[in-house]
């Protein structure tokens, strides 16, 4: 009955519900019908209770969040009302030329939707800064000296000292594992963390890259984690994001900092796995490494190897947009071309 309870409770909350300004209609829209607002809480719970007890609470939660959709209009209604009737001073100075609202960039979309999926299975957000030092974003990550990742080629330098790469070089950080490799020398396990960030590597424009693109990376360190625990969670992942009859294909990869190493694809949907132009007749397209996180790794962090484990990821946002919105050209999430963006509106 504790559902029926709280039902009653939200319902007498919502009754008494005052909002003067849209700020404050906002925030009650965010408390209570956001994604994690509490009435979308109870329907979330909703679907774990059993299926004899389903009838009993689903009329009340959808009139309780009527309810509350309707209080929220009805503020907005009076608030325009009270709009109206303002004596409003025309600005002479502004354009006759009607002003049209911008839409978010379908890299914010798809960067937000890969951290709200992670977000459900107990993942939380990490940041860090883009200028780094070669510490944090090589040297606790198991990269050899000579490691060619390490080269002025490869990475934007700041400050460099001549000669092998020393811990004090600041560069530019070419992912955001060295966000990971701060969280990791700042604090004890558990830690399961995602790192979405802009990274830098210095390489020729082509027609589908530039020098600078975006990552999203997760960590999740704990005593006895395994590669399962690894591959379930990407699965979960590629469900979600892809749709649920996507499959996943972990191939033997090599990476520093974790062993072993995979790099995943998904099942092309486009042909179902038969194979087209689009996954190059394979019926399978790669979208992100992985791997479990390397003992010299955890060691170089502070971490003992020998009680935790863990596993990590990298995925590349412009590539997951690509996939989810069949871009041909990813200069395009760069060039602020309104006849692309404009596209992505309401999204």
């Amino acid at each position: 009955m504790a559902m029926q309870e709280r039902i009653q409770e939200l319902k007498a909350q919502v009754e008494a519900m005052k909002a003067n300004n849209l700020d404050e209609i906002e925030a009650l829209r965010i408390k209570y019908l956001s994604k994690k607002g509490e009435i979308t809480s109870l329907f979330n719970e909703f679907r774990e209770i059993p299926k004899e007890e389903k009838a009993l609470f689903g009329q009340p939660l959808n009139q309780l969040r009527q309810l509350a959709e309707a209080r929220i209009n009805e503020f907005k209604e009076q608030l325009s009302a009270l709009s109206a009737q303002a004596v409003v001073r025309e600005d002479l100075t502004r354009t006759p030329d009607p002003i049209r609202l911008g839409a978010r960039h379908p890299l914010s979309l798809v960067r937000e939707e890969i951290i709200d999926i992670f977000s459900r299975i107990g993942f939380t957000v990490a940041d860090g800064p883009e200028v780094e030092d070669d510490k944090h974003v090589f040297s606790l990550l198991n990269f050899a000296p000579e490691h060619p990742a390490r080269d002025m080629q490869d990475t934007f330098f700041i400050e460099k000292e001549e000669g092998i790469q020393k811990p004090t070089d600041i560069l530019l950080r070419t992912h955001t594992s060295s966000v990971q490799t701060r969280v990791m020398t700042t604090q004890k396990p558990p830690i399961r963390i995602l790192c979405p960030g802009r990274v830098y590597r210095n390489e020729a424009i082509s027609a589908r890259a530039h020098c600078f693109f975006h990552q999203v990376e997760g960590l999740y360190i704990d005593k006895n984690v395994s590669f399962a625990d690894l591959r379930q969670a990407l699965l979960y992942f590629a469900k979600e994001m892809f749709g649920p009859e996507t499959k996943i294909r972990l191939r033997p990869s090599y990476f520093p900092f974790t062993e072993p190493s995979a790099e995943m694809d998904i099942s092309c949907d486009l042909c179902g796995g038969k194979g087209c132009a689009f996954c190059k007749g394979t019926g399978w397209v790669e979208i992100l490494g992985c791997g479990m996180v390397d003992p010299n790794v955890l060691e170089a962090c502070g971490i003992d190897s020998k009680v935790y484990t863990g596993y990590a990821f990298g995925m590349g946002v412009e590539r997951i947009a690509n996939l989810k919105y069949r871009v041909k050209d990813l200069r395009l999430f760069s060039e602020n071309d309104v006849r692309f963006l404009n596209q992505f509106e309401g999204c």
